[in-house]
């Protein structure tokens, strides 16, 4: 049973080097040669085992922020303010998909070692953890306020392929009179297996996920939505500094201007017949 309060995947980044088009790359506005150091907790695991080779590929995604000002002193939030999630491997970033799974995007991943001067996964598991799948036992873990995890397994039968997500149980509905209850708790990430080459998967869906029972669970999927021009108005007029503000309006990069950010819903919904759902759970300190 992962501890997901204390683990950590934290990074030291590279000295800042002034960019040549924009005021503040990334957000940030401390002055250049900076050294960030970041610290994220981890919010979801997802685990591809590849059944006839025993290869495992592991993916972590972090506790999430809004896009940011770093490090200023007010305007600390960006507006319009898009969430910052991060979904890797142990070598690699993993792109979070923006468009729905029939669709194809633009993937872009890097490397870990490239992108950071140092950097370190900390994933710390309790060593009293019992596990369960009896509506009467979760119940009781539920009521006596145990410190509560998921996993989540369903199978593609065509790849040979076997999918573990683990994720905290942050929420949960019970009726302890006819012994239902309902996990119904997120985000967690589940990997876009038509990326797969055998080892890792390029991209992932953030998803919620939700379920009543132990042999079957739904994953409802998020996407982009594009906003009336009415809301367009506000959605992309920035409050205090601009993130795009470049030094010289008319030394444009190739790829300006940035894509604005996106408003999101969660519309997709998987189906998983014959899942295999366990619940975790330690007494609550």
């Amino acid at each position: 049973m992962i501890n997901f309060h204390a683990s950590t995947f934290a990074w030291k980044g590279h000295p800042t080097k002034p960019d040549p088009h924009y005021k503040y790359p990334g957000g940030l506005v401390s002055k250049s040669g900076v050294v960030i150091h970041v610290r994220m907790s981890l919010e979801a695991v997802c685990t591809i085992t590849d059944e006839s080779t025993g290869h495992v590929s592991e993916m972590f995604m972090n506790a999430p922020c809004r896009a940011e000002y770093t490090i200023a002193k007010r305007n600390l939030f960006q507006v319009p303010g898009n969430q910052f999630r991060y979904a890797f491997n142990r070598e690699r970033t993993v792109t979070i998909a923006n468009r729905p799974s029939d669709e194809v995007e633009e993937i872009k991943n890097s490397s870990l070692a490239e992108s950071f001067d140092s950097h370190k996964l900390d994933v710390r598991h309790y060593d009293n953890a019992s596990t369960t799948a009896d509506p009467a036992e979760i119940i009781e873990a539920t009521l006596a306020n145990d410190l509560m995890t998921a996993r989540s397994i369903y199978r593609d039968t065509d790849r040979g392929l076997s999918i573990a997500i683990e994720y905290p149980v942050n929420l949960i509905n019970v009726n302890p009179v006819d012994a239902e209850y309902q996990v119904c708790t997120g985000p967690v990430i589940v990997p876009d297996l038509e990326t797969w080459d055998g080892k890792n998967v390029s991209r992932v869906f953030l998803a919620h996920v939700a379920f009543t029972a132990s042999d079957y669970v739904e994953f409802i999927l998020r996407r982009e939505v594009d906003p009336s021009d009415s809301e367009k108005q506000w959605l992309t007029k920035p409050r205090g500094l601009d993130r795009n503000a470049l030094h010289d309006p008319a030394n444009q990069p190739s790829d300006y201007p940035i894509r604005k950010w996106q408003a999101t819903a969660y519309s997709e919904v998987w189906e998983k017949e014959g899942a295999d759902n366990i619940i975790m759970r330690v007494p609550n300190p």
